[in-house]
């Protein structure tokens, strides 16, 4: 059951709200002694997580699907970054890794009990179910949780506004609708998009030419840190291509033999790819006011859009004071975190 991304929460009385958590999407099947955890992609994650198969392994119930959300909780939030590590080749390293940052299940709907195929019942019916499944067999003490739903859109509008630290938006979820499997009908997903003012610290040429000449394809953006240092934070590609020509002339004017003075492009990072060291420094002179839906890591989560450039920003107004993330504090403890 997929997400079709929308702009504004739905109201209405066959709506279902939940939080939107910054996780790893997962189907979680136990059949007796046997359990199997697939991505939204299909990829198989049970062998990435040992403590949660030893913990689905526990509970009374021999046979369930649940769908949720894995997560890695540190210091009373969500660290996405914490579980991307997870995510490891070595057997060794994932046995350190469980120990070291244990993840949590958060079930948001159960599509199986035992012999009974919930899946083709409506939400309004199965949600009942998964609390009725979830105050029976999970504790605070295990790795498994219910996730908060509410039919409040106050709630909804709560859970964007604080989105943050562990949530990244909201779910709604039709409740008149079985499980819509491979199909986006029954859910939206809504984000909140947020800006910042960045520097440009420099910028890649695209592959096309204009005119016979190389363009900027994308400009790297950067924030200063409490001593000065400026971070590459990310990058913004969505560059009109009637405005590419003059933006390459304006970029090139200020071209420097260095720009970013802490993290630059084309260190290591598991965002790296063939091309992070294909870049080119400038003076850091401009600024501009990107639109951005996540930031975590120390770097934007994705691309980002700019929404207007800034003259009357001087560059180091630029902090990482504006990206800090507020955490829901209800939220997290309606989650035991």
């Amino acid at each position: 059951m997929e997400a079709r991304s929308v702009d504004a929460i739905p109201s209405g009385k066959e709506w279902q709200y939940e939080p939107k958590w910054d996780g790893f999407r997962c189907l979680l099947t136990r059949d007796s002694g046997a359990i199997s955890m697939y991505s939204k992609s299909g990829q198989d994650l049970a062998r990435y997580f040992p403590e949660l198969v030893a913990a689905a392994l526990t509970l009374r119930e021999k046979s369930f699907v649940l769908d949720g959300e894995i997560v890695v909780p540190v210091d009373g939030r969500l660290s996405f970054d914490d579980l991307l590590q997870r995510i490891h080749p070595a057997a060794s390293r994932v046995k350190k890794l469980a120990e070291q940052t244990p993840v949590l299940f958060l079930a948001f709907d159960l599509l199986k009990k035992g012999k009974t195929e919930l899946a083709t019942q409506p939400l309004s019916k199965r949600r009942p179910q998964l609390e009725q499944f979830a105050t029976r067999h999970f504790s605070s003490k295990d790795l498994f949780r219910l996730s908060p739903a509410s039919l409040s859109l106050k709630d909804a509008e709560r859970w964007l506004t604080s989105a943050g630290g562990g949530s990244d938006g909201v779910i709604a979820k039709r409740l008149d609708l079985p499980y819509q499997a491979g199909n986006r009908d029954g859910m939206q997903k809504i984000k909140r998009y947020q800006s910042a003012d960045c520097v440009i610290g420099g910028f890649r040429y695209g592959e096309n030419l204009q005119v016979g000449r190389k363009v900027v394809g994308s400009v790297l953006l950067g924030l200063y840190d409490a001593d000065g240092l400026l971070h590459h934070v990310g990058f913004s590609s969505g560059i009109k291509a009637k405005d590419k020509l003059a933006l390459t002339e304006k970029l090139e004017a200020i071209k420097n033999d260095r720009s970013f003075t802490g993290n630059a492009p084309g260190g290591p990072s598991r965002w790296s790819t063939n091309r992070s060291s294909e870049w080119q420094p400038v003076k850091p002179k401009y600024v501009v006011e990107v639109s951005y839906d996540h930031f975590t890591g120390g770097r934007f989560r994705h691309g980002t859009s700019i929404l207007r450039w800034r003259p009357d920003k001087k560059p180091r107004q630029c902090t990482f004071e504006q990206v800090d993330q507020k955490i829901d504090r209800r939220l997290m403890a309606a989650v035991d975190i």
